[in-house]
């Protein structure tokens, strides 16, 4: 059975396609696909909601693998370089290492993401177009994110939890097509 806690799509991929491979193998085959240049972008995002009441915001950080759109890592806090930190002591390391990140041009990613790996883009520049439409889905979808609605989360580890049970549902059928 998987853990809703392990939802990375390293540990999905191992799990889904490969049952009798080892993370490590799945890791290898990313950094070979990292290493030949192809596609290796990444976006990262932010999105605000809020717990049991509008006072009480919490944003949700994203980071999205561009090529096969799976979410790569995500965490809830508030809109401080130290939530950035965590989502990015999330990201596989992997990634971490050989990954190029676009994001938007806000200033908490600067020191955090590696100069080399990180370019600030505007939105005409077209690289974070899939994490800001995943941002819309995932405000379709679960239903506590919706900005003017009467579903909402009443506790903190609910809407982690609802949050992290749609994007394993969402990888999972991202590894399935």
């Amino acid at each position: 059975m998987i853990s809703l806690g392990k939802c990375a799509p390293l540990k999905l991929i191992a799990i889904v396609l490969l049952p009798h491979a080892s993370p490590l193998v799945v890791e290898r085959k990313i950094i070979s696909q990292i290493g030949s240049n192809e596609n290796c972008d990444r976006a990262a995002d932010d999105m605000a909601s809020f717990v049991q009441k509008k006072a009480n915001k919490q944003w949700m950080w994203l980071a999205m693998d561009a090529k096969t759109r799976q979410i790569i890592a995500f965490h809830v806090g508030d809109r401080s370089r130290k939530s950035f930190k965590k989502l990015w002591a999330m990201i596989p390391q992997v990634y971490r290492q050989h990954a190029t990140f676009y994001t938007d041009q806000y200033v908490v990613y600067q020191g955090v993401i590696p100069a080399a790996q990180h370019y600030p883009i505007g939105k005409l520049a077209r690289k974070t177009n899939h994490i800001e439409r995943f941002n819309n889905t995932l405000r379709q979808r679960v239903s506590r994110l919706v900005r003017s609605a009467l579903s909402f989360s009443k506790t903190l580890a609910n809407h982690i939890g609802a949050i992290k049970y749609f994007i394993c549902h969402y990888n999972l059928t991202k590894v399935a097509v």
